[in-house]
């Protein structure tokens, strides 16, 4: 089968650009390969379900520009489409002086990033949050939240409805680039696209490889464990609650989130993974373990943050130790509170001298675009980069149409 445009990935930036793809080149042949039975199976769909203003990423970074426009975007997409979304706004709270002086460092870097924001004193804390205690706090006003699962159904109904095709349950095992083509396989099927793009997430690096692209990075999966409260509990906050994260880690740290059913999560933390796609407690992929230990980048990255990540893990194995971490901000939690979740997955690139990729990461052939970090706030950001990806194929002007 021949198409104009083959995207590897049902997640949100693959299901994006499929979507941009067919808006701006009306009548294209394009294809979405997923190799799950459903779309956001993973990443996508797997998360805290935030819509991040954008206060966090270093001002002129990719991440830092495409978020803000990519939060209004969502909101506007969200609202055409009929995606329940909220505004609900969010505290970022510091509850120590170290956290406080991390704090206005990322207040300026909020104004820097020309995103809304007020300082918060501990009674003006207290006031919109009686539940919640700290020395001082940032209010978002902008930040929202959206079941993205149903963001990405809305999106495939939009590809479908412009003629672009979905496939499922399909695993591609073979890919192919010639002067005119790219030859995608799988075990029953083949497919030739003018141009390929991979937005392939956890599998973008084994994705990279399949296509003989040389790359300088291996993709180390870190779970993100949850909790829920109990519905009694559902009122306990009115926003999202964020601790002050650690700017040396791409990791947020535990939160309060509002989902958009009512409900409230707390987390995640950020442990080493040992399986890429398989989300239960204990989950151990042979295959998975030996890439990332095989890597140097790898152990570099280990010794770097060997301090963080035996807290994480601790924090992983104790639930006791859990509740220390969301009882900094909010003390009237108990254990009784903290119910089972599910966990969460993030793929995070590490080069070979260890050092964690913090923007997104495009590497680029004559007819391939593969997406190979796309972090946080990728869900945020799916429309604008998606933008991107499309004007950079479209630029490869060489590739017509079959």
């Amino acid at each position: 089968m021949k198409y104009d445009y083959c995207i590897i990935g049902g997640g949100i930036l693959g299901l994006a650009t499929a979507m941009k793809l067919l808006e701006q080149l009306p009548g294209a042949n394009v294809v979405v390969i997923e190799k799950e039975h459903s779309l956001a199976s993973h990443q996508s769909g797997r998360n805290s379900g935030v819509i991040h203003a954008g206060i966090y990423y270093a001002p002129g970074s990719l991440k830092a520009r495409l978020c803000k426009r990519g939060a209004q975007l969502t909101k506007e997409f969200c609202a055409e489409h009929g995606v329940p979304f909220d505004v609900c706004g969010k505290l970022v709270v510091a509850t120590n002086e170290l956290e406080r002086r991390r704090l206005e460092a990322l207040a300026s870097r909020a104004v820097e990033n020309q995103i809304q924001i007020e300082p918060l004193s501990p009674v003006e804390l207290s006031v919109l949050e009686p539940n919640i205690q700290g020395v001082a706090a940032l209010f978002v006003r902008e930040t929202g939240i959206v079941d993205y699962r149903a963001v990405c159904r809305k999106m495939a109904d939009r590809i479908q409805s412009l003629g672009g095709t979905l496939e499922l349950d399909v695993e591609v095992t073979g890919i192919h680039e010639t002067l005119s083509t790219v030859n995608v396989t799988s075990a029953e099927r083949t497919w030739d696209t003018r141009c390929l793009v991979a937005c392939a997430g956890l599998q973008s690096d084994r994705i990279a490889k399949l296509a003989r692209l040389q790359i300088n990075h291996q993709i180390v999966p870190f779970r993100g464990e949850y909790y829920r409260l109990p519905a009694s509990k559902n009122d306990i906050v009115r926003h999202l609650i964020y601790p002050v994260p650690d700017p040396d880690l791409p990791f947020l740290g535990v939160h309060l989130t509002k989902m958009i059913d009512g409900t409230i999560t707390v987390g995640p933390n950020a442990v080493l993974g040992f399986a890429r796609e398989d989300y239960a407690k204990f989950a151990f992929d042979m295959r998975d373990v030996r890439e990332y230990v095989s890597f140097p980048g790898f152990w570099r990255m280990m010794v770097t943050n060997l301090q963080h990540g035996l807290s994480e893990l601790g924090n992983s194995m104790s639930k006791a130790r859990y509740l220390v971490a969301c009882r900094k901000y909010c003390p009237g939690l108990g254990l009784d509170d903290l119910l089972p979740s599910e966990s969460g997955i993030r793929a995070q690139a590490v080069l070979r001298n260890g050092d964690l990729i913090h923007d997104f990461l495009f590497v680029e052939t004559d007819r391939m675009l593969h997406v190979c970090n796309a972090p946080s706030p990728a869900a945020t950001s799916a429309i604008p980069i998606a933008e991107v990806i499309a004007n950079k194929v479209l630029q490869k002007r060489s590739i017509q149409t079959f």
